[in-house]
């Protein structure tokens, strides 16, 4: 239960553990026709008198639900000195109340036909339960038990905090890619949080106690600092009803402020070198600090995942026909833009060199890609094809409920709106070659931290 993504390969290990939480959906083939521009599934929200905000996704093509329950909480909201409290709230809310202790959460969810996890970001913690619609009252009811009655004895915090600091271990500390990741990410954000990882750095978890878990939990976990997204078999007024019934009687909490972050501007790139014998193959990896879609001006963030496509999203894209398919220089490359985020997203791109190909040289090869572009448009094919990957994976996504609760819930937990969600499709469709070409040259290596992953002693 993390908030990293995972598919296989070293795009992953690499590229998108440096770009984020945001979870990873096939793209369609490149060559298949465009989707039907399919309307934008209805959505309606309210408010309980508490303070928890609702959303409900009616999809009543099988008598099934997800339910997913945001906290406006993650990394950026631990206390200084203790990294890793908000993910460790994720693993905790599965270690029972006085009604239904240890693992019965669940346990009650697997005998009732259904699944559950949760995953943490820097800006937010979900957890959410996928079942048959009859099974809808039973789930909110586990979730109201635990948002309200939450075991935190020494018992419990202490067993699962070494739970998580093994979690570190197996996942970071034994993964040269990770680590090099995390040094990465905290030279790019200088003082912001978003510099600290997720899970928490070792050090720090150690500290993590009853008092501290407590006091999170009571200024954390509460309904006036949550949406509730329901997707799924369902209308808007059983939702309400059910809301008020299970969620509706827990009572508001006092919150912790979030704090408002500025990041310091950076004055010159940055770049390491991190020489580790678990690593495999050589690594370059570049990550440029950039608007997320809750900070830029219209259109710039959507012209940057364009350019994020059109550069390196697949097979197709610059980096990998250039350095893989014609120069033989590469044995893998990509770019991605990950902007979901309440302050900077990243831009992100890599490399993996062909044995006796320097990262050196590897790295003027991909800047020349990049330079490409900021001297001249996309090619009309080249943005069709992006344009067309981008918007056919929106639209496929909505066959998914969990894919659709996933959607508006974390656009709306990094201030965006319902409508900024049905809207994309179509902001996407209108970006042009000219924007792209913006993208490109706003690309700052001042704004980029560059690493080099080498195997060695």
């Amino acid at each position: 239960m993390t908030g990293s993504r995972t598919i296989a390969g070293l795009v992953v290990s690499v590229a998108c553990l440096l770009a984020g939480s945001a979870p990873i959906v096939a793209q369609p083939n490149s060559d298949a026709p465009p989707p039907a521009r399919a309307a934008a599934p209805q959505v309606f929200q309210f408010a309980l008198q508490n303070g928890m905000q609702v959303v409900v996704i009616p999809d009543h093509r099988a008598p099934v639900v997800t339910q997913m329950l945001w906290f406006k909480v993650g990394g950026v909201d631990d206390p200084p000195g203790i990294s890793g409290l908000a993910h460790f709230f994720e693993h905790m809310m599965f270690r029972g109340t006085k009604s239904l202790p240890g693992d019965g959460f669940a346990l009650t969810v697997s005998k009732n036909g259904g699944e559950n996890n949760a995953f943490t970001s820097h800006d937010y913690t979900a957890f959410y339960e996928q079942i048959a619609k009859d099974r809808l009252p039973l789930m909110m009811r586990l979730e109201a038990d635990r948002l309200a009655n939450l075991d935190l004895s020494d018992d419990t915090v202490g067993p699962e905090r070494d739970v998580v600091m093994e979690e570190r271990r197996m996942r970071v500390e034994n993964d040269p890619q990770s680590l090099m990741n995390e040094q990465m990410a905290a030279a790019l954000h200088l003082s912001h949080p978003y510099g600290r990882p997720v899970v928490g750095w070792m050090d720090e978890l150690r500290h993590i106690d009853k008092l501290s878990a407590q006091d999170f939990y009571d200024h954390h976990y509460a309904p006036n600092n949550a949406i509730l997204v329901i997707a799924g078999d369902v209308t808007p007024t059983e939702v309400r009803d059910l809301a008020q019934t299970h969620y509706g009687k827990l009572r508001a909490r006092t919150l912790q402020p979030r704090a408002e972050f500025a990041e310091p501007p950076r004055l010159a790139e940055t770049r390491m070198t991190v020489t580790r014998p678990d690593a495999r193959v050589p690594v370059f990896v570049r990550t440029y600090r950039v608007p997320s879609y809750a900070q830029a001006r219209p259109g710039v963030a959507q012209a940057l995942e364009v350019y994020g496509q059109v550069l390196g999203g697949d097979q197709t894209a610059a980096l990998y026909r250039i350095l893989v398919d014609q120069k033989k220089l590469a044995t893998d490359a990509g770019a991605s833009y990950d902007g979901d985020a309440r302050d900077a997203g990243q831009f992100s791109v890599y490399a993996v060199p062909r044995p006796g190909v320097t990262l050196e040289a590897l790295e003027k090869a991909v800047d020349q890609v990049m330079a490409g572009f900021v001297a001249n448009e996309a090619r009309a094919s080249d943005l069709s094809r992006a344009k067309t990957d981008l918007v056919s994976a929106t639209i496929y996504r909505r066959d998914s409920q969990m894919a659709m609760a996933m959607s508006y819930g974390r656009a709306l937990m990094i201030g965006m709106t319902v409508d900024d969600v049905n809207a994309w499709p179509a902001r996407i469709r209108a970006v042009h070659a000219a924007a792209v070409n913006r993208a490109a040259a706003s690309l700052s290596r001042r704004n980029a931290v560059t690493g080099y992953l080498v195997p060695g002693k």
